[in-house]
Formats: C-alpha cells, sequence, structure tokens
C-alpha cells in the first residue's frame, strides 16, 4: 500500500528571514520524516493577493493541514475544520497552536548586552500598534531598572500620516539628538534598526560612537544593507518550525495535543559595526577588554592579562569593579563561554575538537568548565538550535 502523502498549505512570506527560518524548519522536517507536499500561494505578480481570492484558493487545495500567518480572514479558515497552525503578530488566537516569540529573554538579552559593553544610557525605540515590539520594550527596559538604569523610550507618532517614513524621519532624529551620549538603543527588529540608523545619519550621528543600534531577527540581508552594518539578536525560527510540523503530524494523525504554544526563542547576539564598542572611561580597563577578546581562544588567565597591561593584578581588579561592575575573571569567563557556543554554532567540528582548538587539556574539562557556567553541556547546548 502506497502512503498517503500529506498535503500542507503554507501562508508565511518569505521576504523576512523570520518567514524564511520558519519555512526552512518546515522543509528540514519533511525531507527527514516526509515527504509532505506542500502548497504556496502564488506570487503577486501571477496572482492578486487580495484575502478573498486567498479563501477561495485555500478551499481549492483541499489540503490536509495549514501552517499559516494570521491574516484578516482567519476565522473564515479555521471555519473550514482544516488542522492550523497559526503565527499572529499581535495576540494568540484560543483553541490553537500558536507559534509565539519569547519577547521576553529578547529584550532581557538586548539589556545584558549593553551592560555587558559598558553603556550608562540606554534607549529603546519600536513600533505604536505592535504588541510584540511593546514587549520587548517592556522586558528591556525592566532589566535595565533591576541594574538601577533608567532608559529612554521613543513615542512614536499616532497618525499615519506622521509615521510615513517621510515625515517621521526628522522626529526620529531631533529625539535621537536628544539623547544623552553615548547611548545603547535597541531597535525592536532590523527594520527599526534600519530606520534608526538613516535617522542618525540626518541627525549627523556617528554609529556606534554616538548611538550603538541593536536589531532583532538577524535578517541578514537587512543587517548587511544597513550602514554600518547591523548587529542582530538571532532567533531560533528554524528550530520552531520544525516543532511546527511535529505537532502538524500529531494533528493529521489524530492525536492530542497538550501544547498550545510553539515559542521562538533568542540564540545569540551577532555583533557587526554598529555595536562593535566598549564604552570605558579608564584606559587599562579598553586596553585589557582588547586583550581579552584578541585572545578569546587561548587559555588566559588574569595574570597574563594583568602582565600584558603591565597593571598590577589588584589593581586591575579594582579597575574592573569599578568601571564596569564584574570582576575580570567574569569577563575572562564570559568571553570564554561565548567563544565555545560560536565554534558549536557556526562550526561542525565536535566538542572534542573544539577542545584542541581551544587549548583545553581533554574534553572533560571544557564540558565541566561549560556546564559549570551554563547549566548544559555543549552537546545540550547544541541540541537547543536544532530539534
Amino acid at each position: 500500500m502506497i502512503k498517503r502523502v500529506p498535503e500542507i498549505i503554507l501562508l508565511i512570506e518569505t521576504s523576512r528571514e523570520f518567514g524564511r527560518g520558519l519555512l526552512a524548519g518546515i522543509a528540514r522536517y519533511s525531507r527527514i520524516y516526509g515527504p509532505w507536499r506542500f502548497y504556496r500561494y502564488p506570487p503577486y505578480y501571477i496572482y492578486p493577493h487580495d484575502e478573498k481570492k486567498v479563501f477561495a484558493w485555500i478551499k481549492q487545495q483541499q489540503a490536509d493541514g495549514i501552517i499559516m500567518r494570521a491574516s484578516g480572514n482567519v476565522e473564515e479558515i479555521l471555519d473550514l475544520g482544516i488542522p492550523t497552525i497559526v503565527l499572529d503578530v499581535n495576540k494568540e488566537i484560543e483553541n490553537l497552536l500558536n507559534i509565539v516569540t519569547d519577547e521576553q529573554n529578547i529584550g532581557r538579552m538586548a539589556a545584558e548586552y549593553f551592560i555587558g559593553r559598558g553603556f550608562r544610557e540606554f534607549a529603546f525605540c519600536g513600533f505604536a500598534n505592535m504588541l510584540w515590539s511593546k514587549k520587548r520594550c517592556e522586558s528591556f527596559c525592566a532589566r535595565l531598572e533591576q541594574a538601577g538604569l533608567r532608559p529612554f523610550v521613543y513615542e512614536q507618532p499616532k497618525t499615519r500620516f506622521k509615521q510615513s517614513w517621510k515625515n517621521e524621519t526628522p522626529i526620529l532624529a531631533d529625539w535621537l539628538q536628544r539623547l544623552p551620549k553615548p547611548a545603547a538603543l535597541m531597535a525592536c527588529n532590523d527594520d527599526r534598526g534600519q530606520d534608526i540608523t538613516e535617522a542618525c545619519r540626518a541627525a549627523n550621528l556617528h554609529i556606534p560612537e554616538q548611538i550603538a543600534v541593536l536589531g532583532v531577527d538577524n535578517d541578514t540581508l537587512v543587517c548587511d544593507l544597513t550602514d554600518p552594518t547591523l548587529s542582530s539578536i538571532a532567533i531560533n525560527t528554524e528550530k520552531a518550525g520544525f516543532e511546527a510540523a511535529q505537532l502538524m503530524t500529531n494533528l493529521l494523525e489524530g492525536k492530542t495535543i497538550s501544547a498550545k504554544r510553539i515559542v521562538v526563542e533568542p540564540i545569540n547576539i551577532v555583533t557587526r559595526r554598529s555595536t562593535d564598542i566598549t564604552i570605558v572611561d579608564d584606559p587599562d580597563v579598553a586596553m585589557a577588554l582588547r586583550f581579552i577578546s584578541e585572545h578569546d581562544r587561548d587559555r588566559i588567565q588574569i595574570d597574563d592579562v594583568a602582565e600584558a597591561i603591565s597593571v598590577s593584578r589588584r589593581g586591575l581588579y579594582k579597575k574592573f569593579r569599578r568601571t564596569l561592575d564584574r570582576s575580570i575573571h567574569d569577563e575572562i569567563t564570559r568571553v570564554k563561554i561565548e567563544q565555545i557556543k560560536k565554534m558549536l554554532r557556526e562550526t561542525n567540528l565536535s566538542v572534542s575538537q573544539i577542545a584542541f582548538q581551544l587549548n583545553y587539556a581533554g574534553v572533560e574539562k571544557l564540558v565541566r568548565f561549560f556546564h559549570r557556567e551554563t547549566g548544559m553541556t555543549p552537546l545540550a547546548y547544541k541540541k537547543t538550535l536544532r530539534p
């Protein structure tokens, strides 16, 4: 008996990294456990993107399941009784599997990243009518307030006319000029980050020396088109897409689904030119940070850093505490962990090969160190990147 191939409608945009990541995860699931047959709405130059026509097209396909971004006619689509997983940018839809983004950890990660780079002035710029933007702002501000820091928040004009890029640019530029400098600014996503860089140019502000800008989504096309290139928080959309496909299989098989949410989690921050700066008043601390960063693959100790910049160990400890409110040991550890994570993410090296390249005396020492600092083994961390 020939197994019937499931037919799945995908109503997810491909113009942004978020949608492309979800689709990549769904495609990978199909390659491993499928095959599935996918239907995507024809491109705009072939078929009009009108809600009524989209709905008629969906009915015509007679598909087994739908994975979609919520639209104006979502209620009509749900009435068809087809197993559906939905992504809505502003709310979760009851009685459905929802793909949601971990806004709380995204905002927290941005705040801690900027604090770690020595900033003491912070700002957030988002979109007024987007709930996910508001939630990222709230978590960003909450983490800063825990550290006794007060961020500035941009209030977008309320009218559509003033929200247009041509009309909002001078308003945004004026707000940026009034910020205390140097400032660390979180944009709600990469598109808003690009808006900020253009407004900084209009205001004759230098990035990152006066305004450091961080986006979200790590949409490489947008980040590379931005001048200077935009740093961004990478989120694990591919993993979420894979998990959505897994749950769709359960729905198609009539299994009971206990989970109601598929969470898109932040993974790491990709540093590009827009935040490639550390703000410190003390030249010795600045030199120490540069030395630690340049030797991220070496097994350096506190004494190595002190000797390299000709400062006593005790003196350097006091300077770090006074300037960055953390110890030099904390900084060395942070840089080592980030280097291990980067190699786990971006290479196909085994843990043993990574330990060798980073000059650990055996893979066991690297595993113990990583587990002690992160609460998980290197292999467990790698599994969080891909199911």
